[in-house]
């Protein structure tokens, strides 16, 4: 969720890229870099925290004579990099821009770079020097090798040397007025000037400078001088990409031109879900989860139960971890909701585990819950999406979420987000504790590799069923959720995404729990929305789904693709790709979110502005 700005013109570039620069704070980041190609040599600065700390080095170099400043020759080519830590600490080493050993050809990278570490291996028995922990620096090494007079062509083939999701920029200081950039399902952008040329990881990086844009297409190269851009495909060919007038004002630029930033942020998931898995999942056979402080690998294989607390949505997702984690790590979970979990007198000792799982980092009862548990001398995990919140610095270890920041207030992209986050905690302790088979790891790393696509997938397969089933249901009065097993928590959340910006009476059970007192309610007038993706019991969901029809309830089911017969049982089918049964609720889930979101945007509702709620709920 990184930003990326990058220019070539006439004009003084420092102070275009830094105000481009803040255009994509609302993106997350932890430091920030620039350089400037002034002359025959680039100058870099970067610096840890916010742009404001940015600026500051700026001025701090500008004094001490470090030349960044408009002096007698200002620069007018540069890019630059707001940084959301995955490979490597938070420091100003790993921050971006990155350059070669000779300090030639400097790159800002957004994604990840999979088989880095192979490349890393063979660019250092080649003699390169690195000067980071990341995995985005080799390919400053890789463009700088294959340079000889011509950066697109050098990037083009550094780019096909190259496996990942990413987009990246470079520039060299042998070739100027020339800026370079690359997309492998990272979203890149171009702006369109006259005698200059701008390059962004998303439009308002340059809206206020034009409104002129190209979009590049993965698996293309594209070249940017003073008087005009060229595109290529990775295999070399020229291509046409048409230029495009925005007419978005600034807020709708932030939002990526969707109507509502929830909206947007439903879109965002399947690089929420990619950025946090991405670095973690590097390893065909296994997982790995970076420095958790003092949770080491020892503990987290000896340790005896795993606590699991949150609040709304972050509850929803810890309930999808304790699932995965009974299921593949053999491992007893408790759950529980914060708010209560703080005022229980809960047994705790040292060899359990509390995992915290909070949005913000900030949710008042969940770090009351943890400082309890540290009382009572359990280790505690946060799993968060803010570094520097709260839950980081009260917790033994986190684990961060990537989802970037996230507006709306009903929660989607975080949800995801904190999902995949268990998951992989979860592949973790069965690898440390050897209770799944090496060719089962295997299976599940490549099935979460893929959601990201099979999240695009539901997205663009589903619109036409999810606005059939909101026009004919926007009006009712009263939703019954259903679900089992990994299927009750996505029912849960679905219910909660209704409630929270429909403001329509929902309940949300689990389904064998339904002839118990909800059946009740049921009438003509009744939708019930049941997750019955393939799992081992999805003959039990099935038959709890004809209890309710018999009943007259109206059924919109969420169904696998391969499922041919759930038809015959549901008046609406909204269907997500085949997956591994255990993953399923992370895409399970979006034709929920979707389903809300057109309900309440046909009742006329603000959906990123529900009433009575709050982001980050900072009081009991």
């Amino acid at each position: 969720m990184c930003g990326i700005v990058g220019y070539v013109g006439g004009r003084p570039v420092r102070e275009i890229l830094l105000a481009g620069l803040e255009k994509l704070e609302y993106r997350g980041y932890d430091s920030a870099g620039i350089s400037l190609l002034r002359g025959a040599r680039i100058e870099s600065v970067r610096a840890v925290g916010n742009l404001s700390a940015l600026r500051e080095r700026v001025e701090a170099t500008d004094r001490e004579g470090g030349g960044v400043a408009v002096a007698d020759l200002p620069a007018t080519t540069g890019i630059g990099h707001t940084r959301w830590a995955t490979h490597g600490r938070v420091s100003e080493e790993n921050a971006h821009p990155h350059t070669d050993t000779g300090d030639r050809v400097h790159i800002v990278v957004n994604g990840i770079v999979e088989n880095f570490l192979a490349l890393k291996q063979r660019l250092v028995s080649e003699g390169c020097v690195f000067t980071s922990e990341t995995d985005a620096e080799v390919i400053a090494h890789l463009v700088s090798q294959h340079y000889d007079g011509d950066l697109g062509e050098a990037v083009r083939q550094a780019y096909n040397e190259l496996r990942g999701h990413y987009a990246f920029v470079a520039m060299s200081a042998a070739e100027p007025g020339v800026v370079v950039g690359a997309r492998k399902e990272c979203p890149l952008v171009v702006g369109r000037g006259e005698g200059e040329q701008f390059i962004g990881s998303a439009i308002p990086a340059f809206l206020s400078e034009t409104r002129r844009v190209q979009y590049i297409e993965n698996d293309e190269i594209v070249v940017l001088r003073p008087e005009g851009v060229e595109f290529r495909s990775a295999a070399g060919e020229l291509l046409e990409r048409p230029i495009e007038e925005i007419d978005w004002d600034e807020e709708t630029a932030e939002k990526g031109g969707y109507e509502t930033f929830m909206l947007k942020e439903i879109h965002d998931q399947a690089e929420a879900v990619a950025e946090t898995i991405a670095d973690r999942t590097v390893r065909p056979d296994g997982v790995d989860l970076g420095d958790l402080g003092t949770i080491d690998d020892d503990f987290l294989r000896t340790l005896r139960r795993v606590v699991i607390i949150g609040c709304g949505t972050a509850y929803h997702a810890g309930l999808i971890g304790r699932y995965a984690i009974e299921e593949w790590a053999r491992v007893p979970v408790e759950m529980d909701i914060a708010s209560e979990y703080r005022y229980r007198n809960p047994v705790l000792g040292p060899h359990d585990l509390v995992v915290a799982m909070s949005q913000s980092g900030e949710t008042a009862d969940t770090l009351a819950a943890m400082r309890l548990a540290r009382e009572k001398g359990a280790k505690v995990l946060a799993v968060t999406n803010i570094m520097g919140s709260q839950a980081t610095r009260d917790a033994d270890g986190y684990l961060l979420t990537r989802a970037g920041l996230e507006v709306s207030v009903a929660a989607t992209k975080t949800f995801t987000a904190q999902m995949a986050a268990m998951y992989l905690l979860a592949l973790r302790l069965a690898e440390l504790r050897g209770t799944l088979p090496t060719e089962r790891l295997t299976e599940l790393v490549a099935q979460l590799k893929r959601i990201p696509h099979a999240i695009d997938e539901v997205i663009a397969d589903t619109e036409g069923a999810i606005e059939a089933a909101a026009e004919a249901h926007h009006g009712a009065e009263f939703f019954l959720y259903l679900g089992r097993h990994v299927g009750l928590p996505v029912a849960l959340e679905g219910a909660l995404k209704l409630k929270e910006i429909s403001y329509i009476a929902t309940d949300a059970y689990a389904a064998g729990e339904m002839k118990h007192g909800p059946i009740a309610l049921l009438s003509e007038a009744t939708p019930v929305v049941a997750v019955a993706t393939d799992s081992p019991v999805l003959d039990k969901v099935m038959s709890n789904v004809q209890e309710v029809r018999v009943r007259g309830a109206h059924v919109i089911a969420v169904a696998s693709a391969g499922n041919v017969d759930i038809g015959e049982h549901a008046d609406e089918v909204l269907r997500v790709p085949d997956v591994d049964w255990m993953l399923t609720p992370l895409i399970a889930v979006i034709p929920l979110q979707l389903l809300a979101y057109r309900i309440a945007r046909k009742r006329g509702l603000n959906v990123d502005q529900p009433r009575n709620l709050a982001k980050t709920v900072t009081v009991e």
